[in-house]
């Protein structure tokens, strides 16, 4: 095998995207980008047709918009079409030419699997570091890009040999388990209306915030549409370049504004809601294991080192996993509370019916070491 040239470690395993995407938040930021241009523009011939005045500010606006837009969509796909990714005997390295970043294989708490949509055999392997809360909090993680078969490649990260079921985010997890693994312990989060409703200060003013955006939505369109009754009256054609450029301007700020209203409560009420009643909970002999649609949580059992019940409504129980390893101390509650709600799976078991069992299966010994 080929050895590092940074380090002098042995590969494991090497390789590229296999499939070059742009981050979502990115491409919406690309598409804002892009309405806002072309609402000016339109804007700048409506004025410029009508009142002839000079429309250089709001052209040279545009452009810069513009070219926001075509720089959010086309930096990504640039820089990550040149990313190398290699797995030696003692790191996760990612390197582009002079750049590196690289994590100690030891110090991974735990991986997400984020699958591609469309593409089964394709997704992102993203491996955490569990780190203190607090005043130390950081975020600690690195993240392969586009790789296929992501769970294979964890597999060889973890020190074992990938199972022959594994490469296929259509699979079941429990399809996918490693050679000899066996299903100890499996649920869903119980089913309750309250998870329509926001639990914490961020989703409420996150619901606030999209409520706020839909009002100004419906004034800003009746705005327009007395605007372009006084437009008509003071005797524009409505057949005219000006007023077409005018009602177009006008619909795509009003489509914007609503677009984002619906995109903030979407995120905050529709979207948690969906996701729950899609996650299914797997404790093995070995790991736990969470699935929740597209996105996959990854846990050696070796990692846990402490099991926090909180009760919750309807006589249910959250299960909060505290997590720790070599160089990756996380203590007290901070291997579960160490992110925020929308930074993806957490070791976390919510609303789950019979907690005892499964802190009875949690602190008894997995039935095999971590790879060194």
């Amino acid at each position: 095998m080929s050895r590092d040239s940074l380090f002098g470690d042995e590969v494991v395993w090497s390789g590229r995207p296999k499939l070059v995407t742009v981050p979502p938040i990115l491409r919406w930021a690309s598409i804002v980008s892009g309405v806002v241009a072309l609402t000016t523009t339109l804007s700048a011939v409506a004025v410029a047709t009508v009142l002839n005045v000079a429309v250089g500010s709001m052209l040279l606006f545009a452009a810069w918009m513009a070219s926001l837009s075509l720089a959010f969509w086309r930096f990504p796909l640039w820089w990550r079409s040149e990313l190398e990714f290699a797995i030696t005997d003692e790191n996760i390295i990612i390197r582009r030419g002079r750049y590196r970043r690289f994590i100690d294989r030891r110090s991974i708490s735990f991986a997400r699997i984020h699958w591609h949509h469309s593409h089964s055999d394709v997704g992102d392997l993203e491996l955490v570091r569990a780190v203190p809360t607090g005043a130390l909090r950081r975020r600690l993680t690195i993240v392969l890009t586009g790789i296929s078969a992501p769970d294979r490649v964890w597999a060889f990260v973890r020190g074992i040999t990938p199972a022959t079921p594994a490469g296929d985010g259509h699979r079941l997890l429990a399809q996918r388990l490693d050679e000899g693994e066996r299903v100890l312990w499996s649920a869903n989060p119980a089913s309750n209306w309250t998870r329509w409703v926001p639990t914490n200060a961020r989703g409420v003013l996150s619901l606030l915030l999209g409520l706020s955006l839909v009002v100004s939505a419906f004034l800003i369109a009746s705005d327009a549409i007395r605007g372009m009754r006084h437009v008509l009256s003071a005797g524009v054609h409505p057949a005219s370049i000006s007023f077409i450029a005018l009602v177009a301007s006008l619909t795509l700020s009003v489509a914007l504004v609503g677009a984002a209203a619906v995109g903030v409560v979407y995120a905050s009420v529709v979207k948690p809601a969906r996701l729950e009643r899609l996650t299914r909970y797997l404790i093995t002999d070995r790991r736990v294991l969470i699935q929740r649609g597209t996105e996959e949580l990854h846990l050696d059992r070796e990692r846990i080192v402490d099991v926090i019940d909180a009760p919750c409504h309807g006589g249910k129980t959250d299960l909060f996993l505290v997590l720790d390893g070599p160089k990756a101390r996380a203590f007290a509650p901070s291997g579960a509370f160490g992110e925020q709600q929308g930074s993806g799976l957490q070791p976390v078991l919510k609303l789950v019916d019979d907690a005892e069992s499964v802190q009875r299966i949690l602190k008894t010994r997995p039935s095999i070491e971590l790879a060194a």
